[in-house]
């Protein structure tokens, strides 16, 4: 373990790195193809001197984390622009209804979950993080599969993300986070092509009584694009359970085209927000009453499968 500071982590720092990216400074400066380059100047060795310094801060342990390991600086400096050319460019993701998630404070988004793999969940943190006035960071709740992986779960709790239990998930919105939950979980991820956009269980609704608990408002969320990344025809049901995976997808190009194979079809995403739903209302055994618990659950589940079919209704096309 480094000797990493855990501090609070400044939004400060985010709304700039954003801004600059986005209202046209430097950031957005690219050479054109062909074009002839020109000797490094002051942009590029301000550049290489923020690398070394960023390189010289991971050797020696000097960077911040908070107390579930969340790594601003790497996350914003490293994970997040790798995951920039897939939301802008090859995804081209539209976001809409962001005055619904709050600028601040605590909230519950609560999404659909599809794809094979959970890009889903990487675009919608993108999403609220350069999109979103306030620049959110989301953090989002994972199975124990993603932490029991190597490398994917060391840089999922850089990321900020943390497992799937009540615990946690009432800790980061005390502490005033934007927490995202994909209840469908694997049922949702791996589910066949031909269920497409039809939303799985959503559990016993354990996140519906951890907003109660916390009075956080429930953001619900509709995904539209993910759906077709990796159209899942088949599961490797016994090569699934020799890996200790939940499924094993079969898709028209994979694993029949190899690392080929892998690559998602570009297809054209929206993300939607919809209108919250309070519970800062509700009494403070809310949460111990089965029955509102479950009638709370279906009402969010209705409410994001509705957002679907009206998503889709609007798209002209998969891939435009």
């Amino acid at each position: 373990m480094s000797d990493a500071k855990v501090i609070p982590f400044d939004d400060d720092r985010a709304r700039e790195r954003r801004g600059e990216r986005r209202d046209g400074g430097e950031a957005e400066v690219r050479a054109l193809p062909g074009a002839a380059r020109e000797p490094a100047g002051p942009e590029w060795e301000r550049r290489l001197a923020g690398g070394l310094a960023f390189l010289r801060r991971r050797l020696t342990g000097a960077y911040e984390v908070d107390d579930f390991g969340y790594d601003a600086e790497l996350t914003e400096g490293v994970l997040l622009e790798a995951l920039r050319p897939l939301y802008e460019k090859y995804f081209r993701v539209e976001v809409k209804g962001l005055e619904h998630v709050p600028a601040d404070g605590a909230a519950l988004l609560v999404a659909n979950h599809s794809g094979t793999l959970p890009l889903d969940g990487l675009m919608l943190q993108v999403a609220l993080h350069d999109e979103h006035p306030a620049a959110r960071r989301l953090r989002l709740l994972a199975a124990d599969l993603v932490f029991r992986l190597p490398v994917v779960g060391e840089l999922a709790r850089k990321a900020g993300h943390t497992l799937a239990c009540a615990e946690d998930a009432e800790r980061l919105l005390g502490a005033g986070e934007l927490v995202g939950v994909m209840p469908e979980g694997f049922k949702g991820l791996g589910k066949p092509f031909a269920e497409r956009y039809k939303l799985q269980r959503f559990g016993r609704g354990g996140f519906v009584a951890t907003a109660l608990r916390t009075g956080a408002p429930i953001v619900p969320c509709a995904i539209v694009g993910a759906e077709e990344i990796y159209p899942m025809m088949g599961n490797a049901k016994t090569l699934a359970r020799l890996l200790n995976l939940p499924y094993f997808p079969l898709t028209p190009t994979f694993p029949w085209c190899g690392p080929l194979g892998a690559l998602p079809l570009p297809t054209k995403w929206t993300i939607e927000f919809g209108e919250p739903l309070d519970t800062a209302g509700q009494p403070p055994a809310a949460a111990e009453d089965p029955m509102l618990v479950f009638n709370l659950t279906d009402q969010v589940r209705e409410r994001i499968q509705h957002m679907l079919y009206e998503a889709l209704v609007r798209r002209r096309s998969v891939f435009f």
